[in-house]
């Protein structure tokens, strides 16, 4: 099994691509172009990061990153797929992670950041090809692309290091007079989580849980799910989704303990059969 830092690895190279900021229902605020290089240098036990942004009318704006270890705040699953952010929600404290996932020469990061009111503030939508490498323009998600059975697999994994769990998943959407059903099981013999949401427009809005949970669908077949305002004392999870293909989705999961601590990180690769 590859280290953490094998895994960083695989995310070596120049990425072409851009910073597409979204308010917290989704509507694009800026779009700027971005080029991302990660170095190995000293034999691969040194990473060095540049990051250039091109504003509209202003110079690049350019940001360089050495490290030789990574935070505690970040893991990476062995296909180089990562995520970054806070280890602890409290209140009256900013809020946020970072969920990155790749496909081949493509990668896709969503970052959700919260005020210190608890309230959903800003998104980013990160979209990246590998220089020399052509990009590849997925349709905006839809409702329509995602109604159906969904079975995939799960891998999580946990910040204190245990072992990884790996295990199979099954989700089934449905939706009727703009309601949509949503039936999810995580493992075997696990009875399902059952939800219930509204549609307006590109958001789905689920209220059934301990606190109000809204998807987002996005540009690129990336899909946005979060709380919109954090409640004291619940559970609470950061998701990202990618459509990578018509019948082919990932999705990154982000979960936080009722205390506010980071309690693990799964990625699921799951295949639509109906």
């Amino acid at each position: 099994m590859a280290s953490q830092w094998e895994r960083l690895l695989k995310n070596a190279g120049t990425w072409v691509g851009s910073f597409t900021q979204l308010d917290p229902t989704g509507d694009i605020v800026k779009d700027t172009p971005s080029v991302v290089t990660l170095k190995p240098l000293d034999g691969g036990t040194l990473m060095r990061q540049e990051i250039t942004r091109q504003l509209a009318n202003e110079p690049p704006q350019e940001t360089v990153l050495e490290y030789r270890s990574l935070a505690k705040s970040v893991m990476f699953f062995e296909n180089g797929a990562f995520s970054q952010g806070s280890i602890q929600w409290g209140p009256f404290a900013d809020f946020g992670a970072e969920l990155g996932l790749i496909a081949a020469d493509q990668r896709l990061r969503l970052v959700q950041l919260f005020d210190k009111n608890r309230q959903l503030s800003q998104l980013t939508l990160i979209r990246e090809h590998r220089d020399g490498t052509s990009s590849s323009v997925r349709p905006d998600l839809t409702l329509e692309a995602l109604i159906g059975t969904w079975i995939g697999e799960a891998v999580t994994l946990y910040p204190d290091l245990r072992p990884n769990d790996t295990y199979p998943t099954r989700l089934e959407i449905s939706c009727q007079d703009n309601t949509v059903q949503q039936s999810l099981e995580f493992g075997e013999g696990m009875p399902p989580i059952e939800t219930q949401g509204t549609v307006t427009d590109n958001r789905i809005l689920f209220e059934t849980g301990s606190q109000s949970v809204q998807v987002l669908l996005l540009p690129d077949g990336a899909s946005s799910t979060c709380p919109t305002y954090i409640a004291p004392r619940q559970p609470l999870f950061l998701e990202v989704g990618w459509m990578i293909a018509p019948n082919e989705r990932q999705r990154m999961i982000r979960q936080y303990t009722a205390q506010g601590g980071w309690a693990s990180l799964t990625l699921v690769t799951e295949s639509r059969t109906t």
